[in-house]
């Protein structure tokens, strides 16, 4: 990434706050305790969704048997058009002012994290807008004791930053079908939390879109954001993410389509076992920190088939990532498939477990990386295996930078903490468009160590007039680095 990354967003994030909805699953909360919330207030300027009193429960859909009352456990449809939801494409839906609770949480990319000194839980906190249709499909999704399934329908719909709370029924998440456009609001002042969309403390999620269509999608509708010139040079700058799935285990996202995320497109923090299969994930090359898919403090993530092009890493995996795996993607325009950045702040967890296989990378300013600050404090980093990779005009192929420092505010001259070791790069082959195919840039304090790269293969795109360019760079410290079967 060029500016900022995920890890930054744990410092800088606003305060998310847990709604009314949230709440009420009489969860704990990080500081102070739970209070008994207000109810809700409407606020759109549009008439209000024909609710009834206290948001009663709207008819659901037997998935068994639609014209008959079901069982008590029977698999039900929650669709929220039933609850008030519009989707034409004009109408905010049921944008709800939801007073916080005197205690909160404070959700980061880290997940929950301790409060500020200076946070009193009596203190009115600002109010985070939800969408009410949504939410009120949801609760009855949630605790219904059956199978269920949450269903957004065809059509366009608004809605306003807003969080799917578990835990739910015995234990298990509804289904998340979406079947037609969701849409963000494009102004920045409209979201006081640092995402858009959240699922969290959830079991067995399923998020999924339709296969045959082109629709299930989700426009965060970014480009009023990008224009925020400032934010290129600023470390405070913060843009939501468009989806973010924190303490969730055993999900499955597929045959989604995430566009003009604002700052990245999806985020999957604490999480463990959860793979992200058929989707596509699409900004402008020069649309700033819009990763496709971040990754921090989570184990057995899996991301493939899949096709991302935006103007930042494709995947980035952060501190705290064990396991992850991005097989069988297309990733272009944007900065490649990174690990890191690392060692950016104090007490950062190892990464242990990369691979990235049978992938094409087109067109991007780097192709597999991986990237640790300078002084750093001291972690690790290890067993990361890059195999059959293609690269197509690629200006930075395999890239170790233990110097990763893009704004010209870092003036620490002290090496990066970060040790890097078991490093593969294996098969990966086509072509780049600067000096280096291969630039190892070591820490001069923790040398890198074992570091092979196998049957490379990577021919300048002007090939004709830098024969004999030696197109390896090699700095700082390294111990064991094996060449064998290759030519660049």
């Amino acid at each position: 990434m060029t500016l900022f990354n995920m890890s930054d967003l744990a410092v800088f994030a606003t305060l998310l706050l847990i709604s009314t909805a949230e709440a009420s699953n009489s969860r704990s909360h990080a500081c102070g305790s739970a209070h008994a919330a207000s109810p809700p207030r409407i606020t759109s300027s549009a008439p209000a969704p024909a609710l009834a009193p206290a948001l009663a429960p709207a008819p659901a859909l037997s998935a068994e048997s639609p014209e008959n009352d079901p069982a008590p456990d029977a698999a039900m449809i929650f669709d929220v058009t039933m609850y008030g939801a519009v989707g034409d494409g004009k109408t905010e839906n049921g944008m709800v002012e939801l007073s916080a609770p005197s205690g909160i949480d404070i959700i980061s990319i880290h997940g929950l994290k301790t409060c500020p000194p200076s946070y009193k839980p009596t203190e009115v906190q600002p109010i985070e807008f939800h969408s009410e249709a949504f939410l009120a499909a949801w609760d009855d999704a949630c605790n219904h004791p059956g199978k269920s399934t949450l269903l957004v329908p065809n059509g366009t719909f608004f809605i306003g930053p807003i969080s799917f709370i578990g835990p739910c029924q015995n234990n298990q998440s509804p289904k998340v079908e979406i079947r037609g456009t969701l849409k963000a609001p494009s102004s920045l002042k409209a979201f006081p939390t640092p995402s858009w969309i959240m699922f969290r403390q959830l079991q067995s999620l399923i998020l999924t879109g339709e296969t045959t269509t082109n629709t299930s999608l989700f426009d965060a509708q970014g480009e009023e954001s990008w224009r925020h010139a400032d934010c290129r040079h600023k470390l405070k700058c913060q843009f939501p993410t468009s989806i973010i799935l924190v303490n969730v285990t055993n999900g499955n996202i597929s045959n989604i389509t995430l566009k003009n995320g604002k700052g990245f497109h999806m985020g999957i923090i604490n999480s463990d076992n959860v793979t992200v299969h058929g989707v596509n994930i699409t900004a402008p090359w020069n649309s700033p920190n819009t990763d496709g898919v971040h990754i921090g403090y989570s184990t057995n993530i899996h991301i493939t088939s899949s096709t991302i092009g935006v103007g930042d890493d494709c995947v980035s995996i952060g501190p705290g990532s064990i396991n992850i795996t991005v097989f069988n993607t297309k990733c272009g325009p944007g900065h490649g498939i990174s690990v890191g950045s690392l060692g950016k702040y104090s007490a950062e967890k190892d990464v242990v477990g990369v691979r990235v296989k049978n992938c094409t990378i087109n067109g991007t300013q780097n192709g597999v990386r991986i990237k640790t600050w300078p002084g750093s404090p001291a972690s690790k980093a290890s067993s990361f295996w890059f195999e059959d990779i293609v690269m197509i005009n690629v200006s930075n192929p395999i890239i170790i930078d233990q110097e990763y420092c893009p704004w010209s505010t870092c003036t620490s001259s002290k090496p990066s903490l970060v040790k890097l070791s078991d490093i593969h790069f294996t098969n990966i082959r086509g072509t780049f468009n600067t000096k280096s195919a291969v630039a190892l840039m070591c820490s001069s304090s923790v040398p890198c160590e074992d570091i092979q790269l196998l049957n490379i293969n990577l021919t300048h795109t002007m090939a004709s007039s830098l024969q004999g360019g030696g197109h390896l760079s090699v700095k700082g410290a390294l111990h064991r680095l094996e060449i064998n079967g290759s030519s660049f």
